[in-house]
């Protein structure tokens, strides 16, 4: 007889360049779009010191979670943490904030994939354009996820070689007078308010962790596969924002011609350069859709893996913890993702989503370095394949400025802020009435 266990079991398929493929993907469209909305608020200084502050939490949090997923290899991540660590209450807040964060940044990035096909297709409206988008992806994920992880590994290899190439063009045309002109535009309170456009640029990295039981050897391969994809996207990070804004100063790449603002630094800061009629113009801009589309698909994939973790331990519905039994992938989990998403898509709020997205990292943030130092004191024994270095103040400064993010988060979406907590509890209440009392499997 077969054992029932196996057909909730994830199928071991990923190797280390895997995983810095999904790494950076995740992570990578946030180099093409969004982030230079911080500098309406924040100007250059006000962006880069604010980007500086993520740059370091995002480092001191990826070793930290890098011991977690090395040490609990689990498809929920920081809901699997906070439930040992914390028990199950922690463990579903800090599941459903990661399950908003996963669930809706994917439409932002969806609706970008639309505007990006349609310059090339305007015929065909962005709407339709995005939910062809989710329904394929959906499809190649449901298919295999070594057949998604080899297909971000190689749209990520493109986008990252389109950002290397984009900063070997514009370098050469950076000034320091255009990196100074008008770099405080709103005094320092503009720094804060740039924070969640800094976020942006690193949203998503610790969807490496839900692929945790999908990796060969885990507790060697994910410390790799972390370690490699966030040093990409500091180094990719630096030259983008120097490249883009040193051109023609930050106004340049945040309004188009007719005053509004713009979703695409990238193409601006390159038209001043080679002109919007050069070949290399347009092939760069037909590259950069790589970048969309590999956050889009890597997202989504982690997303599957959060909410399939949610049902198999009895958080959400069961049958969203069902592995479709031809694939050994979660289809539910996907299949239900893609409709919330397509929802979300429907409504045009695309920079409200994305706040809501990041007020869900920076919670899953703070409760998994809290979950971090808990585990350290409740089970010093548990086999820590890797530790991560300078304990305790690596998780202690990465849970400080998520703190102080969230804060500030707060203070300036502050409607946003209360439907995003009206949400969480909404969801906790629900929890608490139906499932609460179920004991957590993980």
């Amino acid at each position: 007889m077969e054992n029932p266990i196996q057909h909730n079991t994830l199928k071991q398929t990923l190797t280390p360049i895997m995983l810095w493929g999904l790494g950076v993907g995740y992570v990578i469209s946030g180099m093409y779009f969004g982030w230079n909305l911080g500098l309406e608020k924040g100007g250059t200084l006000g962006l880069a010191v604010a980007t500086a502050c993520i740059v370091l939490m995002y480092l001191c949090f990826t070793f930290s979670y890098s011991e977690l997923a090395a040490a609990i290899p689990k498809a929920g991540g920081g809901a699997d943490y906070a439930s040992r660590a914390l028990g199950n209450n922690w463990g579903f807040i800090a599941g459903m904030a990661q399950n908003i964060e996963f669930i809706f940044a994917p439409p932002a990035i969806a609706y970008a994939i639309g505007a990006y096909f349609n310059l090339f297709l305007p015929e065909i409206p962005i709407l339709a354009i995005a939910i062809t988008v989710y329904v394929l992806f959906t499809a190649l994920n449901i298919y295999g996820v070594k057949a998604a992880a080899l297909f971000e590994l190689f749209i990520t290899v493109l986008a990252v070689g389109e950002l290397l190439l984009f900063a070997g063009l514009t370098l050469p045309h950076t000034s320091i007078e255009n990196l100074q002109h008008n770099a405080l535009p709103n005094g320092w309170g503009g720094m804060f308010a740039s924070i969640p456009f800094a976020i942006w640029f690193f949203l998503g990295i610790e969807g490496v962790a839900n692929v945790a039981e999908e990796t060969i050897e885990p507790q060697k391969t994910i410390t790799k596969g972390f370690g490699f994809a966030i040093l990409t996207l500091m180094l990719l990070c630096i030259l983008t924002f120097i490249g883009s804004i040193g051109v023609s100063g930050w106004e340049a790449i945040v309004y188009k011609a007719d005053g509004s603002s713009s979703d695409s630094p990238l193409p601006l800061a390159l038209g001043k350069i080679v002109g919007e009629d050069a070949g290399l113009y347009h092939l760069l801009i037909a590259i950069g859709l790589f970048g969309l589309v590999a956050s889009f698909h890597g997202l989504m994939l982690a997303a599957g893996r959060s909410t399939f973790e949610f049902g198999r331990v009895g958080f959400a519905p069961a049958i969203l913890g069902k592995i479709n039994p031809r694939f050994q992938t979660p289809a539910t989990a996907l299949i239900v993702n893609m409709c919330i998403g397509v929802i979300a898509l429907l409504t045009g709020k695309t920079a409200e989503i994305i706040t809501i997205s990041v007020f869900g990292a920076l919670v899953l943030y703070s409760i998994s370095m809290v979950a971090l130092i808990v585990l350290r004191k409740k089970e010093p024994e548990l086999n820590r394949p890797f530790k991560v270095p300078l304990y305790p103040f690596t998780p202690l400064l990465a849970l400080a400025i998520s703190l102080v993010s969230l804060c500030a988060m707060i203070i300036y979406n502050q409607v946003l802020a209360l439907a995003f907590i009206c949400l969480l509890m909404s969801s906790f209440i629900l929890f608490r009435m139906f499932k609460g009392g179920k004991q957590n499997n993980a």
